[in-house]
């Protein structure tokens, strides 16, 4: 199953083209796509390796939940591991590369572990390496401690810069979504100072890739419609690339702006990463739903996507993740997929 670029549609910018590297092959995309619809986008499917058997790995959400696609980006002292493909945003430039495999992501040796599966139950190694004593901290310790984690980070001294700050607010509003949108509208007409925070590049939420009508309007028509109007008004802080991480006493929320993740070639003067406290009086839960994916044999295999994720690939990235689609459903989000798919020129097994 491999993924290609549709001729039409979504929400990337097709006039700017972009070139980035993973594992050492130049790859081209657009300006708006994150790493993983990108790749599918190249018929890259395959993006990682499991951490135990080594099992071939690809993208199963199109966000933050993303626990497959996880990879190294950068190089040298801008090393950083363990980054989701499905949050990361491309730019000229880029250097990615897959982890956790040996000697290269198609041919990995680890994968051997799949055979021994029997033998490598849960918590085996507290049973198995017991015996010599002495061969704990010289033998069985490396080995373990090199079998452990997914990517590598750096040892080189941080070049860039971070930043604290702290901020107030009337209310709080995480999530860009429908509801979210629609909270901070209500609260900031009454003159309230408002902050609507979202992990994305972009407000919106689910609204970016839905095909619903919200008084009339398109789903995205409605939502650049409201976000126009928060821009205009004074009251109103908006926070792209934010992710809110916890909750603390007295109100106080701690959030993770990334300023200059994205850029390949950032600016000295600015931060990589700014660490907010956020003061509120009344905040707004509006983060959204997460799908539970359903349970079955090689369901972890790539190209087996929640049917969500589909959508958000099809829609806001115009990619699609296959030639064609097999829907295993039990609710009504799989027959918006099919349509999705149908709409878009892609068969529906």
């Amino acid at each position: 199953m491999t993924g290609f670029r549709l001729k039409s549609g979504g929400l990337i910018n097709r006039s700017k083209q972009v070139t980035f590297s993973f594992d050492r092959r130049i790859y081209r995309g657009f300006e708006g796509d994150t790493l993983a619809s990108a790749l599918i986008a190249n018929g890259v499917m395959l993006m990682g390796r499991s951490f135990k058997y080594h099992r071939p790995r690809g993208p199963v959400t199109a966000g933050s939940a993303e626990p497959n696609a996880l990879v190294e980006v950068g190089e040298g002292a801008r090393r950083e591991p363990n980054v989701r493909a499905t949050m990361l945003e491309i730019s000229d430039g880029l250097t990615t590369k897959s982890q956790n495999r040996w000697p290269s992501l198609k041919f990995d040796i680890g994968a051997v572990n799949q055979s021994i599966a029997p033998f490598l139950v849960a918590g085996f190694y507290y049973k198995t390496f017991m015996w010599p004593k002495s061969f704990w901290e010289k033998v069985y310790e490396p080995i373990i401690r090199k079998a452990a984690g997914l990517g590598t980070a750096s040892h080189e001294p941080d070049p860039d810069r971070y930043e604290k700050a702290y901020t107030h607010c009337d209310v709080l509003v995480i999530g860009s979504g429908p509801a979210g949108l629609s909270a901070a509208l209500s609260a900031a007409r009454t003159g309230a100072r408002v902050i609507i925070a979202d992990e994305s590049t972009r407000l919106g939420g689910s609204l970016l890739f839905e095909d619903q009508k919200i008084n009339g309007l398109s789903c995205l028509a409605w939502a650049d419609a409201a976000i126009n109007e928060l821009k205009e008004l004074e009251n109103v802080q908006i926070l792209t690339r934010t992710t809110v991480f916890g909750r603390y006493d007295g109100n106080v929320y701690g959030a993770l702006e990334r300023v200059q993740k994205h850029v390949t070639d950032p600016d000295n003067n600015k931060p990589a990463e700014r660490n907010l406290r956020i003061f509120t009086r009344q905040t707004i839960l509006a983060s959204g739903a997460q799908e539970r994916p359903l349970v079955f044999g090689g369901n972890d295999h790539p190209g087996v996507m929640q049917a969500g994720a589909v959508r958000e690939f099809v829609v806001r990235y115009g990619v699609s993740p296959g030639r064609c689609a097999v829907i295993f459903t039990n609710n009504s989000s799989g027959y918006a997929t099919a349509r999705c798919l149908a709409e878009n020129g892609v068969p529906v097994a």
